[in-house]
């Protein structure tokens, strides 16, 4: 008795987990899980619209994210110090399943993104990069004095592009791009001088002209073009992103309603239940849908730099901050697309956009940052 009075005495973040702190004994964080389960079933409720009332297409999203919740359990039991000591391993694994994707690997659709497995079928190495580069570069810093000194800059900058460059070739560049930026991430949170990140906007914008003549295939070209004048092409490059903005706009403050949306229902909406996933949500459930799911989005990604910002090393610390941001990116990236503000990348709405590889990624990242907190105390 006297015991229980005296832990009841000291701060909370003395008094270590109790026993009816179910989730932190699971090593999970309950905000964090809470709402990322608001916005599965969010996206459900919206998928369910989008995909026409097809039963089969739900099934199947929900067997995927009980694939991705299983996977952010079973990470969120690996201590941090883990992950540590096994990421140079796993990057230099994913690095050579990246090269075998462009010399044996399955083609579909004009792409050769996934290798064949027996006993497991395709699988798509750049899913492990976008977890793996992260790490690296926060493996990098973890014993290197911050700000990062222009070798360290330049020697990230060499392990960030090469698996860039490899998922470049298969082509997927909005993979290469989201990876590329979640190993920048890093870079800049480890505390990088703006003046090299000056230095690094200028050189880019003078090398654009010749990356978009050069450097990018003939319809990854079409899509900057009809990003920048989608009316040109209005019947074809130019179709999804106009009815996309004109699903947008018409639900107005409110929406149609649920399962009444025109635009995706009528077929003038392509990919209603993958990438433009979004302009279903907005057409049915108006700015105040938006505005709830945007608004849990914010929440996640709060919540997720604060963990980052309590962590006890360097590499939690910059590998958590890289997860959050990278996730923020995703929705950034989509909403901005849909929207007609960014070229279209193929890029989905996370946990809402219909899809098996991206969820489970992206919720096996969240597991990393749930083990990074609730395992903060056994850090030395």
């Amino acid at each position: 008795m006297q015991t229980r009075e005296y832990l009841n005495q000291l701060p909370s973040h003395q008094r270590g987990p109790t026993s009816a702190d179910l989730a932190w004994r699971l090593h999970l964080d309950g905000p964090l899980l809470a709402a990322l389960l608001m916005i599965a079933a969010f996206g459900l409720f919206v998928l369910y619209s989008a995909g026409g009332e097809n039963s089969d297409l739900l099934v199947r999203q929900c067997i995927r994210l009980t694939a991705g919740f299983g996977a952010m359990f079973l990470l969120a039991q690996i201590p941090p110090r883990t992950y540590r000591f096994w990421t140079p391993v796993i990057f230099a694994g994913g690095l050579v399943m990246l090269v075998l994707v462009l010399v044996v690997g399955t083609e579909a659709k004009g792409a050769q993104r996934w290798l064949a497995l027996p006993g497991i079928g395709r699988f798509q190495p750049s899913e492990v990069m976008k977890l793996a580069v992260p790490a690296l570069v926060a493996w990098y810093f973890r014993e290197r004095a911050l700000p990062p000194r222009l070798r360290d800059v330049a020697l990230v900058l060499l392990l960030v592009f090469v698996p860039a460059l490899l998922i470049g070739k298969q082509p997927d560049l909005g993979t290469a791009i989201l990876i590329a930026t979640s190993g920048l991430i890093v870079l800049f949170m480890a505390g990088l001088r703006w003046r090299i990140i000056g230095i690094a906007v200028l050189l880019v914008s003078i090398a654009a002209p010749a990356m978009y003549f050069y450097g990018l295939h003939d319809y990854q070209r079409k899509r900057v073009d009809t990003f920048l004048n989608p009316e040109a092409d209005p019947l074809g490059t130019g179709w999804n992103i106009i009815q996309s903005k004109t699903a947008i706009g018409s639900g107005g403050l409110d929406g149609k309603g649920w399962l009444n949306g025109t635009q995706s229902r009528l077929d003038f909406l392509p990919e209603s239940s993958t990438d433009f996933i979004f302009a279903v949500l907005a057409e049915e459930l108006g700015l105040l849908g938006i505005v709830l799911l945007l608004g849990i989005y914010l929440f996640i990604v709060g919540r997720g730099l604060w963990i980052s910002l309590q962590a006890r090393d360097v590499f939690s610390r910059l590998l958590g901050a890289s997860l959050t941001l990278t996730f923020f990116i995703y929705v950034f990236v989509n909403v901005g697309m849909v929207s007609g503000l960014l070229p279209v990348v193929g890029v989905p709405l996370p946990l809402v956009s219909y899809g098996g590889t991206s969820i489970v990624t992206l919720l096996a990242g969240f597991g990393i940052l749930m083990s990074i907190h609730t395992h903060k105390r056994l850090l030395g």
